[in-house]
């Protein structure tokens, strides 16, 4: 791609401003740090100047700086009373331009090796990047090498990274030019006028920001080719997506690369297979098929699950997956998740799948007359949803078209609301706990842009939330705007056993839904009143829950969620009644076993077992009959010496009541 600039242009490094901003020497202006403090800074001071007014050391890692809410460069200027904090590669948003910024250098590394190649879009994400190219012939191994090569030594030039504004007009004339046709589509498209970003002979269409050079970017790895549609739409042309990712330093990119040959061991796709627990057919993208084996690990979850709302007050409740159109206008669902429903016709009238379960659970409330004694109601569902996901989302169990949400709705009074939000939380803790996670971090969402409501109302749920939280002393992460379209919001992630985070549960708090579907209740004075409705789930969805747990325990679970917890083997088939006679005990006593009486060999039978993870294995044979005992063996641990039935029977059962956590997963 050319360098051509073009009349009008402003073309500033984030550096230009330090020197030149013609101000009278000592004027000073204030801007808020995350502290709530103020920092004095030169009037009219950029970011990076402002970080170093804070500490040299903070500006020489500094990335970009959010203002006001607002990602933005090191080069952009401050204004009195700005709030404003740094941003470097240890924060979210440092990593995303890192990563963004990183993009540009690979998109910049593949035209400079072939020119004739037209790029698309490369945004940051989750972990790392990507970018879209349009070329005849797809990169093979070889080119990948190369494209790392340049890419490298493009960071290792530290070309300055500039951001150039421009008229619509003159960005058309720039890219078309280039030759550059899905740049040109992408500016057609835009209503505001582009920016533009310029490194060294290169430049890109982007908002930004990005890193003030490309020095920082000190390792780089291309991670895997992939196709893609552009724009997602099947109907356009197929282009060649490069999946990549960068770091500071050669050690952090070594780390991630073990890192990630780690995850692939613990991949719940390829342990979903092996253990015969679920799969996926093209007959239906992103719908799993649930086997034998995997219901019985499903429904060991949803069985602990019912007990546990029982104990807390819950009723359990069902609701029709599909329902009339007119539904999902009134609860809000038609205008702001519609492109997310699958939709049919019953009786000539339009009706649409569930993408949620609450509206449901309103016309269950509604169903009766209610009074301030009946509150607060708590009504649970294993909610089967569907919504629609692109092709290019779908990822196993954790992205999916069709999955069941450990769903529930509590209506209460207002008085109420902190009390059952507390006990929620306390519920959620709990059940962590038992499933082997102990790190979790909490993050209170709030009104995002588009949202049903009074802002008023949306103020009080927000502070009643962080009420909650302080009360309980639990540390929480705020995240401006990320909040369900009808209420804030608190959101639950575990740390899995290396180290990933996930989100699951969440609390939603709504004074909206109940509002527009007309709910009341009869309070002590006679009044009507409208309830409070708190959204709930513990686990998120069944089938997620479920894909993180294979992944933490790298498919060996604990023992109660095992499908097989043990396996009974007979050296030979001389000691065949006698296994027989072991495996019926096991089986009276409500341990999930199977019998292996094939004539295969001991230790091919041994390491089967252990390939599908099995906690146990009962080897007999001749001293095993004559004394009345077992060679019992551990997955992972081996050989536990020989032990009575009766020995064996107390070990698992103790095992399975205290619901006891294996070690960490093996990938054996």
């Amino acid at each position: 791609m050319g360098s051509k600039t073009f009349a009008g242009s402003r073309d500033k490094t984030e550096f230009e401003y330090h020197s030149s901003n013609g101000l009278k020497p000592g004027c000073k202006m204030n801007v808020i740090l995350p502290d709530g403090k103020s920092l004095s800074v030169a009037d009219g001071a950029n970011a990076i100047e402002a970080a170093k007014t804070i500490s040299i050391g903070l500006a020489k890692n500094a990335l970009a700086a959010i203002v006001n809410g607002k990602p933005v460069d090191l080069s952009h200027k401050l204004s009195d009373g700005d709030k404003f904090a740094v941003v470097t590669f240890d924060s979210p948003e440092g990593k995303a331009v890192f990563w963004h910024s990183s993009a540009h250098i690979m998109a910049q590394a593949v035209k400079e090796l072939f020119p004739s190649v037209k790029v698309a879009i490369g945004p940051a994400i989750d972990s790392g990047f990507f970018y879209d190219f349009d070329t005849e012939t797809p990169f093979n191994q070889d080119d990948i090498a190369k494209i790392e090569a340049r890419a490298k030594e493009i960071a290792a030039r530290a070309l300055p990274i500039v951001r150039i504004e421009a008229t619509k007009s003159e960005a058309l004339e720039m890219f078309a030019k280039a030759g550059e046709t899905y740049k040109v589509e992408l500016i057609e498209a835009l209503e505001e006028a582009p920016s533009i970003y310029k490194q060294g002979d290169w430049f890109d269409l982007c908002r930004g920001p990005h890193l003030p050079n490309t020095s920082p970017v000190k390792a780089f790895k291309i991670l895997s080719v992939a196709g893609a549609y552009w724009r997602g739409d099947s109907k356009n042309k197929m282009l060649q997506r490069l999946y990549a990712i960068s770091f500071p330093k050669q050690a952090q990119l070594d780390e991630y690369i073990t890192f990630m040959e780690e995850a692939k061991k613990r991949d719940h796709r390829k342990l979903g297979q092996q253990l015969d627990l679920f799969s996926f057919h093209e007959e239906g993208a992103g719908f799993p098929f649930w086997h034998a084996k995997g219901m019985v690990l499903y429904n060991a979850i949803a069985d602990y699950s019912r007990r546990l709302h029982v104990a807390r007050g819950y009723d359990e409740i069902r609701t029709p997956i599909i329902l009339n159109e007119g539904l999902w206008h009134t609860s809000g669902h038609w205008d702001k998740y519609r492109e997310n429903m699958y939709f049919c016709e019953i009786d000539e009238q339009p009706h649409a799948v569930k993408p949620m379960n609450c509206p449901g659970g309103l016309l269950v409330y509604k169903n009766s007359p209610k009074s301030y004694r009946d509150l607060p109601l708590r009504n649970f569902e294993f909610g089967l949803v569907h919504r629609h996901e692109k092709a290019g989302a779908l990822h196993g169990l954790f992205r999916v078209r069709a999955f069941t949400q450990d769903d529930a709705h509590i209506f209460c009074t207002p008085e109420q609301i902190e009390s059952e939000i507390s006990d929620v939380i306390d519920f959620i803790f709990d059940v962590y706990k038992t499933m082997g996670f102990k790190n979790i971090q909490v993050e209170l969402s709030t009104r995002p842009e588009k949202f049903i409501g009074e802002i008023d109302v949306w103020n009080t749920a927000e502070a009643a939330l962080e009420s909650v939280l302080k009360h309980k002393a639990i540390d929480f992460k705020l995240n401006p705007g990320d909040g369900a379209f009808y209420g804030p919001k608190i959101d639950f992630h575990v740390s899995d056993s290396i180290g990933r985070t996930w989100q699951c549960g969440t609390i939603q708090l709504d004074f909206s839904m109940p509002l527009r579907f007309g709910l009341e209740y009869a309070d002590a004075d006679g009044t009507r009143k409208v309830p409070v409705m708190i959204h709930r789930a513990l686990l998120g969805s069944m089938e997620r829950f479920i894909g993180i747990l294979i992944e933490n325990y790298a498919g060996f679970l604990p023992m109660w969620l095992s499908p097989v917890q043990a396996v009974v083997m007979a050296i030979s088939d001389k000691y065949s009644d006698y296994a027989n006679e072991i495996y019926a005990k096991l089986k009276a006593a409500g341990i999930r076993c199977e019998l292996d009486s094939r004539a295969d060999k001991i230790g091919f039978k041994i390491r089967e077992a252990e390939m599908r993870k099995v906690h146990y294995m009962l080897v007999v044979g001749e001293k095993e009959q004559a004394a009345g005992t077992v060679s019992l063996r551990r997955h992972t641990t081996g050989d536990l010496g020989v032990v009575s039935i009766d020995e064996v029977l107390m070990r698992f059962t103790t095992e399975i009541s205290t619901k006891a956590l294996p070690e960490h997963g093996s990938v054996a």
